[in-house]
C-alpha cells in the first residue's frame, strides 16, 4: 500500500513539473512572436527532444551525442523557466531571444534525427530475401577403412622364424674401494697359505661381511 501511495505522489509531482514547465515554454514562445497553434508546439518539441536524449542514455549508456541533445533541451527548458520568472521583458523581448526562438525548429528537428538515425545504426542488418548466408565450410570427413584394407597380405609363404632373445645386458660395474680390494688380497693370501686353494666368493664374502654382488666385484679384480 505504501509503494503505490509512492509511486501516486512521484507522477502527481511529475505533472505538476512538466505543466508549469510547459506554460512557461508557451509564454516564452508567445512572447517572441510566435502565436496560435505555433507556441503550443514549442514546448512539446522540447520536452520530446528531452524525452528521447534521455531514453538513448538509459538504453544504450553514456554517449556524447545523447549527453549533448539532452543538455541542449534541458537549458532550452530552464531557459523558458528562468525568463518568465521575470528577468526579462516579455512585452518588449531581446532580438537574441526572437532568433533563438526561431531557430529552434531545425535544432530540434536535427537533434531528434541524429539521435534516431544512429540507434538504428547500430542494429544488425537482416540479409536481403532470396539471398541466404553462406553456410561455413566443412572440413571433408575422412573415408571409412575397411577390414581388408587394413589387413596387410605377407611378402612369400616363407615361415616365420621366432624372434631371437635379446642379448643380456652387461652386469653394471660396482665400485670397490681401493682399501678394501688391498684387505681382500691379504685375506685371500693368507686363505691360499693356510688352504693352498684360491679363495671362492662367498669365503671371501664370509671373510669381508660384504653383500654378494661387492663380494663378486671384489673377486673379479683378484682373479
Amino acid at each position: 500500500m505504501a509503494r503505490s501511495i509512492r509511486l501516486d505522489a512521484v507522477l502527481v509531482q511529475a505533472v505538476i513539473a512538466g505543466a508549469l514547465s510547459f506554460a512557461h515554454l508557451h509564454d516564452l514562445a508567445a512572447a517572441a512572436g510566435q502565436t496560435g497553434w505555433k507556441a503550443w508546439a514549442y514546448p512539446v518539441s522540447v520536452d520530446l527532444l528531452l524525452v528521447a536524449a534521455w531514453r538513448r542514455l538509459r538504453s544504450d549508456g553514456p554517449s556524447r551525442l545523447a549527453w549533448c541533445w539532452f543538455l541542449v533541451a534541458l537549458v532550452a527548458s530552464l531557459g523558458a523557466n528562468i525568463a518568465t520568472a521575470g528577468f526579462l521583458d516579455l512585452a518588449n523581448p531581446p532580438g537574441l531571444l526572437r532568433l533563438g526562438v526561431a531557430g529552434w525548429p531545425a535544432l530540434a528537428f536535427l537533434g531528434g534525427t541524429l539521435l534516431a538515425h544512429s540507434a538504428e545504426s547500430r542494429e544488425p542488418v537482416p540479409p536481403a530475401p532470396g539471398h541466404s548466408a553462406p553456410a561455413p565450410e566443412q572440413e571433408p570427413e575422412p573415408a571409412p577403412v575397411s577390414a581388408e584394407a587394413e589387413t596387410v597380405p605377407a611378402a612369400d609363404d616363407s615361415p616365420v622364424l621366432p624372434a631371437a632373445d635379446p642379448a643380456p645386458a652387461p652386469a653394471p660395474v660396482v665400485p670397490v674401494p681401493a682399501a678394501l680390494v688391498d684387505h681382500a688380497k691379504k685375506v685371500a693370501a693368507d686363505h691360499q697359505a693356510r688352504t693352498g686353494h684360491r679363495i671362492d666368493s662367498d669365503t671371501l664374502r664370509a671373510r669381508l661381511g660384504v653383500p654378494p654382488h661387492l663380494a663378486d666385484a671384489i673377486a673379479a679384480q683378484l682373479a
